[in-house]
């Protein structure tokens, strides 16, 4: 039987902004690295999204300071509202770092990461409404798993990638420099898959 949760509107709408935000973000890392032009604009883009991200972390932690009652523990809340977080600070430090190394073009497994992180971070947006009502959890965990599975694909990716950088014997700066984008990007990843991990135990303790 689901048991019935205290219902603050308010956090709902915080998670689901949140989300929101998150999917821009990744949305404009996969646009930065499919046409790598007009570089500094971008990353500010996506930097500019990462703190309004951050002013939605506080908000949701100061909610949750104010609240007696919260629709679920409060120290799922405050894990998700971070590891959403975590995720934009992941994506933001990539795109800086593209632009910081002054990287000629991305690589085919940078540019697959993105993808990866545009399809991750969908997903999560999916997932933050149906938090409202966990009639049908199956439903929810089913989305989790699809994350975990792509932050898996992830994983493969960067792996490939590392390989390929001794593959095509590039000098020692450029695989410094690489191996730091893509760590940043394997991350973001393992954030989303974070966040994931957050909801399926909310689903279930609550379902």
């Amino acid at each position: 039987m689901v048991r019935l949760l205290p219902q603050d509107e308010g956090f709902f709408d915080l998670f689901e902004r949140a989300a929101d935000n998150l999917q821009e973000s990744g949305q404009l890392l996969d646009a930065f690295l499919t046409d790598f032009t007009d570089l500094a604009n971008k990353a500010k883009q996506i930097n500019n999204v990462e703190h309004a991200g951050d002013h939605l972390t506080r908000e949701a932690i100061e909610k949750l300071n104010r609240t007696f009652l919260a629709p679920f523990d409060r120290e799922e809340i405050h894990e998700l509202v971070c590891r959403m977080d975590d995720v934009l600070d992941h994506i933001d430090e990539a795109a800086s770092r593209l632009v910081l190394y002054r990287v000629d073009k991305p690589t085919e497994d940078a540019r697959a990461l993105g993808k990866v992180l545009r399809q991750s971070t969908a997903l999560i947006r999916e997932l933050m409404p149906q938090l409202r009502n966990l009639k049908k959890p199956q439903v929810i965990l089913n989305t989790c798993l699809q994350i975990q599975q792509l932050e898996s694909e992830g994983d493969r990716i960067e792996q490939h990638g590392l390989a390929a950088l001794f593959d095509h014997k590039l000098d020692a700066v450029d695989i410094i420099k690489w191996k730091d984008i893509y760590g940043d990007l394997e991350k973001a990843t393992d954030s989303c898959s974070d966040v994931a991990n957050v909801v399926e135990s909310i689903v279930i303790r609550h379902s």
